[in-house]
Order: structure tokens, then C-alpha cells, then sequence
């Protein structure tokens, strides 16, 4: 009983044990049942059944395909986002509205429909992608088809977190800073970025994980040729349409352990981060 009253802090309104269960409650079925169902159903295979369905060669390249274009375009947008966020956060221009409503147009447009205008864009025969072609750059039906559309779903994630902290930041720690001689990029290294650190890796992992996720802007895009633009959720499809199930359920167990590894690790940061603003 001692441990629940260290748990709960003192509050005007009541209510801690009833909304705790009800976290609680509706975590378990949300979240922990259909995760539970995942393992149950991968435990059909034998230890040296999983292993070798989990590792194949073409598995692995997918493995590569999607941790690997997940993190650099949550790289790049943690950079652009940036960019993009100190700009809607600080500055005043002609049709601002319009600029910040494209940035959570990938929130609001069905994937398949993204997958499909960037496909049309970045075709051989495309608006863009015919000049591209004549100058050996192919991004459609490759893995950098991949990685344009993890970049046009990933940013809003970056602006939509690092805008409001920009927003709310202490303009008078920043002119304090640059009455005492600072530059402007001493300002921004020293007294802003540290504050932002946190809210930019947040955003960085949310980017991530929607990266890897990811399914019906990229299958277009892909071309989802084996071993070369082929991506571990459409992996996943194949071997449930073969009605391999436990096979897409062993794959897709290894995706969300090094998920919730990767996850943890940036949690880890962010909340290293936020304790020691100077370091960062």
C-alpha cells in the first residue's frame, strides 16, 4: 500500500486510482493484448524455424532497406524541420498560412495517394523525373524513391514538435546574449539549441517510427524489387498472402524489439538531453 501512496501526488481534483486503471485498463487492450498475440503467434515456430525465417538473405536486405532510409530521412528532416520550424516560428511573410498548412498536408493525405503523386513526379517519364533520367539520378523503383517519400511523410513530425518550443522560448535570455558581445550563432548554439534539444529528438524518434511503419506511400514509389527496393513491411504482406502467418508474425516480432530498442535509446537521449542542456 505504501508504494501506491508514493505514487500518488497530492491534487486539487481527485481521481488518481480511478484514472490510473483506466491507463491502465485500456493500455493493456490496446496496446499489450494484440502485441501478446504477436509472440503467441510467432512461438508456432521453432527457435531454428524463427532464426532462419528472421534472417534470410532477403530479409535482411529488407531489414537494412527500412532501418537504414528510417533513420537518414529522420536525419535530414530533423535539419530541414528545423529550418522550417524557426521560420513559421519567427518570422512574418506573405501567405505564412498557406506555408504552414502544406506542412501537415502528409498528416491529412491517405498514403496510398502520397505514394502515388510521388510516383508520377519521380517516374522515368515523370514531371520530374524525365530530366532527372538524362542525368543518371532514377529515384522511383529504387531506394532513393524510398527515402523521398520517408522525407514527405517524416516532416511534420520535426516542425510540429519544435515549433511550439521555439515559440514559447525566452526572447530575453537570447537578447541578454547578444548585449554581452555573442554572436548570432553563439546565440543560437549556446541559448537556443540546448532548449530545443529535447523536443528535436522527440521529434527525430516520432519520424522514425513512422518511417518504419511506413507501407502505402512507399510501395508505389519502390518498385519493390527483391533485394534491392524491397521493404520489411511489404515483406510481411507477401508471407501473409502466402499465408505464411507465423512467419510474417516472426519477422515483424524482430521489427518491434529493435524498434522498442531504437525507441528506448532516443528516449534515453531526449531525456539525457533535457537533464544536461549545456552537453547537448
Amino acid at each position: 500500500m505504501q508504494f501506491f501512496h508514493t505514487l500518488k501526488k497530492p491534487s486539487i481534483i481527485p481521481g488518481f486510482g480511478l484514472t490510473l486503471a483506466f491507463t491502465l485498463a485500456y493500455l493493456a487492450v490496446i496496446v499489450i493484448l494484440p502485441l501478446s498475440g504477436l509472440f503467441f503467434k510467432a512461438s508456432a515456430l521453432t527457435l531454428s524455424e524463427f532464426w532462419q525465417t528472421a534472417t534470410s538473405d532477403r530479409v535482411m536486405h529488407a531489414y537494412k532497406i527500412s532501418f537504414g532510409l528510417s533513420f537518414i530521412a529522420a536525419l535530414i528532416n530533423s535539419f530541414f524541420g528545423l529550418i522550417i520550424a524557426w521560420i513559421l516560428a519567427r518570422y512574418h511573410f506573405p501567405f505564412k498560412k498557406i506555408v504552414d498548412a502544406m506542412v501537415d498536408l502528409p498528416f491529412a493525405l491517405p498514403t496510398a495517394v502520397a505514394g502515388i503523386a510521388l510516383t508520377a513526379l519521380y517516374a522515368p517519364k515523370g514531371w520530374i523525373g524525365q530530366y532527372l533520367e538524362p542525368l543518371g539520378v532514377k529515384v522511383a523503383f529504387t531506394p532513393l524513391g524510398i527515402l523521398v517519400a520517408l522525407l514527405f511523410i517524416g516532416l511534420p513530425f520535426i516542425v510540429r514538435t519544435v515549433e511550439p518550443i521555439l515559440q514559447d522560448a525566452d526572447r530575453e535570455l537570447e537578447e541578454a546574449a547578444l548585449s554581452l558581445g555573442a554572436t548570432r550563432w553563439q546565440t543560437f548554439r549556446q541559448v537556443i539549441f540546448p532548449s530545443i534539444v529535447p523536443a528535436l529528438l522527440t521529434g527525430f524518434a516520432m519520424a522514425f517510427a513512422r518511417g518504419l511503419g511506413e507501407y502505402g506511400s512507399v510501395i508505389f514509389i519502390a518498385g519493390n524489387i527483391p533485394q534491392v527496393s524491397e521493404i520489411v513491411p511489404l515483406f510481411i504482406v507477401i508471407k501473409l498472402e502466402q499465408y505464411d502467418y507465423a512467419g510474417a508474425t516472426a519477422i515483424a516480432c524482430v521489427m518491434l524489439v529493435a524498434s522498442f530498442i531504437l525507441l528506448f535509446i532516443i528516449n534515453w537521449l531526449q531525456s539525457w538531453a533535457g537533464k544536461n542542456p549545456a552537453a547537448a
